[in-house]
């Protein structure tokens, strides 16, 4: 079988089956061993001599594990499963029967509970069993209330990019949420094992990851935890969201700036909840929008030494650009997600759906332009091209023997204002040309002559023009030609030469 995850915990070898305790005092004693990190507010096996949390570069040395009471993440599954995950003592259900459920291995464990690979006997299918053990459920009924409530909520929600809830229940104290079982990888661990994606990929995940928000946002659904560990990627590739309403309580003492009661992990919070802020769809679209930038550069947008300079940074400073970070990523990617972790939530898209749609008008302008251009010259054996970033290279063979290079690019507008630039260098714009480019200019019917600064040189440039939003194949296999003729020309009838 290949390796699982349910919502943001890692597989863990299962043990030997034990008869359930009366007590579960026993289990406490194996979170001696885990470090807590407030900035990820997640729990790892630290290495030895090691102050930093693995993944977000936050000092963790000398935070204690045991006053959290919310669900903990095992952020190292193969530490964790080497160090003492043969102790019987840690997994008291593995091999019982629970309810209708036959618990199987654990595959993952928290300070709130444990989740199982369970078999449902009556309908004979595998799921993931998530269970509140008793003694750690009556710390914080709060939590339990929340549990059932929103177990009950998500489980009204039905799309391919969310986990599907199937029961909740109670037996003997424990509570537990039968949930889908993914067989795949969290995309955390994805990034972590591969690096960061393609640009069109996680565009392409995040686009189906807002689409499930989407669904989620109209029936008043927040997630208010959603980030990498959350996000399970199934065997075909599918993106999953877990862990709906479940957001982990962050540890905030008198000593921190942020207010009482927050949740969620910090790394992926929007500062609007540092401020005292309820969580709300926009607040769930800032989360997306780490997630995304994570994809993307492998690195967290904001990241900070202690949990109060985390929150100086992210209520403070703007998210750098992924384009300064990866130069290669579109500028229609990079935008939208410079969108999404706007600091202020009116400047954000409103909810999931609205993200969806704006994701998919991206993923259709980086790659339509390409089509396109398989479109207009698939048959013109005079005309090759090959991309460079944004720009897209174009040679265009000419009369004589002469040939002409011609550039297409999106203009630097605001999304929804973009241009699509086509346009070919003519040659140096000196003053004793200015007069008969005016009168070149003047017989040109498709495009026009004007002055840029290419490369650090002034140059007579032919341009086209045409918005972004409808531009289609056939403009472009005109424009292209046209440009490149009326460029050739000009070039021959000022200077002589065939340089550009």
């Amino acid at each position: 079988m290949k390796e699982s995850f349910f919502t943001d915990f890692p597989r863990l070898a299962g043990q030997d089956s034990e008869m359930l305790p009366d007590s579960n005092s026993e289990i406490e004693d194996q979170y001696s061993q885990l470090q807590y990190c407030a900035n990820c507010n997640a729990t790892f096996f630290q290495k030895e001599d090691s102050v930093h949390c693995p993944d977000c570069g936050a000092v963790v040395a000398g935070l204690s594990v045991d006053d959290l009471q919310e669900t903990l993440v095992i952020k190292d599954y193969r530490d964790a499963a080497s160090s003492d995950a043969g102790s019987k003592r840690e997994d008291p259900i593995t091999g019982q029967d629970l309810h209708v459920y036959r618990c199987q291995s654990l595959i993952g464990r928290g300070g709130m509970g444990m989740v199982y690979l369970a078999t449902h006997r009556d309908l004979g299918r595998q799921c993931a069993l998530k269970i509140l053990l008793p003694h750690l459920a009556k710390r914080d009924p709060e939590y339990v209330q929340r549990f059932l409530h929103e177990g009950r909520a998500v489980a009204t929600l039905s799309h391919p990019n969310i986990v599907t809830a199937h029961a909740i229940g109670e037996e003997r104290g424990y509570r537990f949420l039968e949930m889908e079982l993914i067989a795949g990888r969290a995309l955390s661990h994805v990034v972590r094992e591969d690096g960061p994606l393609m640009p069109l990929h996680a565009t392409s995940l995040i686009a189906q990851v807002a689409s499930g928000l989407g669904t989620a946002h109209v029936k008043g659904i927040i997630h208010q935890d959603l980030k990498l560990e959350n996000i399970l990627l199934t065997t075909a590739g599918i993106p999953k969201i877990a862990d709906f309403g479940l957001a982990k309580r962050i540890n905030a003492d008198e000593k921190l700036a942020a207010p009482q009661n927050l949740a969620g992990t910090p790394n992926y919070m929007a500062p609007e909840l540092f401020q005292g802020a309820p969580a709300s769809a926009t607040s769930d679209v800032y989360s997306l929008g780490v997630c995304f930038f994570v994809l993307l550069t492998g690195q967290l947008p904001h990241r900070g030494s202690n949990f109060n300079s985390l929150i100086q940074e992210v209520t403070t400073k703007s998210a750098p650009s992924v384009r300064d970070l990866c130069p290669d990523i579109p500028l229609e990617i990079s935008e939208c997600v410079s969108l999404m972790l706007d600091k202020s939530p009116a400047n954000r898209f409103q909810n999931g759906y609205m993200a969806a749609l704006f994701l998919n008008a991206v993923l259709g302008q980086v790659q339509n332009i390409e089509a396109m251009l398989h479109e207009a010259f698939a048959d013109n054996s005079l005309v090759t091209w090959k991309r460079k970033g944004q720009q897209y290279i174009l040679e265009v063979r000419q009369s004589e023997q002469r040939k002409q290079t011609v550039f297409i690019e999106p203009s630097d507008h605001q999304m929804h204002e973009r241009l699509l630039l086509i346009y070919s260098t003519c040659c140096d714009a000196q003053p004793e040309y200015y007069e008969e480019a005016l009168r070149l200019n003047a017989e040109i019917s498709h495009g026009g002559i004007s002055i840029r600064e290419v490369n650090g040189e002034t140059k007579f440039v032919m341009v086209d023009t045409f918005p972004r939003s409808t531009v289609d194949a056939e403009d472009i296999r005109k424009s292209v030609v046209a440009v490149a003729q009326h460029a050739d020309d000009v070039e021959k009838k000022l200077t002589g030469y065939d340089l550009h």
